[in-house]
């Protein structure tokens, strides 16, 4: 099990998939090399082909014949993952969703859609937008929503509207024999049966490839209001978003960026932000009710001593803001031109938020590198960009000590491994230190059964060695 297939059988199977596919499966060198991890320091591993289906039946066809010959599978929606989830350890076929991208079917009246998992975020809002609806999910990268659920990413909006397992209804999914199952109904709630839904979000296509999602959608706000809020020290703005949780206001994005990182926007961005610890800031509602939410979290920036809170009322001005926001990966490695870069992100309960992230921040000028911090800090989740010379082995063993510590951190304060990002190779080490072993153990009895011959993504979230 888990073991690069014979040259032969490879063979066999590829002139299978042509004869089926045509010039829809791809062997070239660059093609391959862009279907593995290319966005961290986890190694390049690419498929031995990539095939683009445009249908269920075909993807059925794929893993037909991908199952008869015993060929790994990896889904690939975007490539926007950060830990090695798209790499193909046993090589194996790619499965690029690029094709399969259109909206089945919009149930304003049930605020709900049906889409295929090729789908990107942007494109469904676009679609959505003359509806008056949305969907909230916004991890920052145009992600394909079939790899949202895959991952069970979160993003910017999910401390007011919940992460991936919170807005997926159903999932249409072809398991390892090539049968198609549904999870799960349109009803917004059931006590039939397991819930195969969540079994399936996070799941990193290690149980079954993701052909078909419906999602919960909601009403574009009546009022939004942006602001940035700076603090004087990234505890005191930890604590600013610890209090406006616990005070009960529905903020909908409470986002944190140290003073390396608003430095890094600045640059990367064009921002003229001053360069010290600061909270983006974003409310949804009416527009009374958007108000006193501002003038509520004001005041508790102002009593701690943060401020002051200038918002950013023109739409323009609030997209500028946010994209400086999701571009932090990249302009992290503006610090560092030609450097490695390894993000990463732990998440623990927000009562520990302002002692995990002081001490991560204490940490890293002890290891001396340069890793900004940011994070989506309403649900304790944060994240690090430490860039470093690839060359330079001292750097790179700091920077992997760095990486362990911060797991441990987080684990030590009941947190976990991974808020968002997901497992993919990356993180597998720690899973039994997060989990335990009867734990880790019953993940593994799931795989076997669902995946016995152990293709479907193998060397992702647990291992059979």
């Amino acid at each position: 099990m888990n073991k690069r297939c014979e040259a032969h059988v490879l063979a066999a199977a590829l002139a299978l998939l042509t004869q089926k596919f045509g010039n829809r499966l791809v062997t070239s060198q660059a093609v391959r090399e862009q279907h593995g991890n290319t966005l961290t320091w986890v190694a390049n591993q690419p498929p031995d082909a990539v095939v683009f289906p445009q249908s269920i039946a075909d993807v059925q066809e794929i893993v037909r014949i991908c199952a008869a010959h015993r060929v790994p599978m990896i889904p690939f929606g975007t490539g926007s993952s950060l830990e090695g989830q798209v790499n193909a350890p046993h090589g194996g076929v790619s499965i690029d969703f690029r094709d399969m991208n259109r909206v089945l079917a919009v149930h304003a009246e049930d605020l709900d859609c049906v889409i295929e998992p090729g789908l990107t975020r942007k494109m469904l809002n676009e679609h959505l937008r003359d509806q008056g609806l949305f969907f909230p999910l916004d991890p920052g990268a145009d992600a394909s929503l079939g790899g949202m659920a895959a991952t069970r990413c979160s993003g910017t909006n999910a401390v007011r509207y919940g992460t991936m397992k919170d807005n997926v209804l159903s999932l249409k999914v072809v398991l390892a024999n090539g049968e198609l199952m549904t999870t799960a109904r349109r009803a917004k709630k059931s006590s039939s049966g397991y819930d195969l839904t969540r079994l399936m979000i996070g799941s990193e296509g290690t149980l079954g490839v993701i052909v078909e999602l419906t999602l919960r959608l909601a009403g574009i706000p009546e009022a939004i209001a942006s602001g940035v809020c700076p603090f004087p020290s990234v505890e005191v703005a930890c604590n600013a978003t610890i209090l406006t949780i616990q005070s009960g206001i529905p903020v909908a994005r409470i986002e944190l960026l140290d003073e390396l990182q608003v430095k890094a926007s600045n640059a990367y961005s064009k921002l003229a932000l001053p360069e010290t610890p600061m909270l983006f800031v974003e409310f949804h509602g009416s527009e009374a009710g958007v108000a006193e939410q501002s003038r509520r979290f004001g005041e508790i920036a102002a009593e701690l001593g943060g401020g002051p809170f200038d918002w950013a009322t023109k739409a323009e001005e609030r997209t500028k803001l946010w994209q400086a926001r999701h571009d932090a990966y990249w302009s992290g490695r503006a610090l560092r031109p030609g450097a490695g870069v390894f993000a990463t992100d732990v998440c623990v309960p927000i009562s520990r938020l302002a002692e995990c992230v002081t001490a991560t921040q204490q940490d890293i000028v002890e290891s001396r590198l340069v890793a900004p911090i940011m994070g989506h800090v309403g649900d304790g989740n944060f994240h690090l960009t430490m860039t470093f010379d690839m060359a330079d082995a001292d750097e790179v063993a700091r920077a992997k000590a760095l990486h362990e510590r911060l797991v441990a951190r987080a684990l030590a304060m009941d947190g976990t491994c991974t808020g968002e990002h997901g497992v993919g190779q990356g993180k597998m080490p720690y899973l039994e230190a997060e989990h335990g072993r009867a734990a880790l153990d019953a993940m593994r009895t799931i795989k076997r059964a669902l995946d016995p011959d152990g293709i479907m993504n193998p060397g992702k979230i647990v291992s059979f060695a």
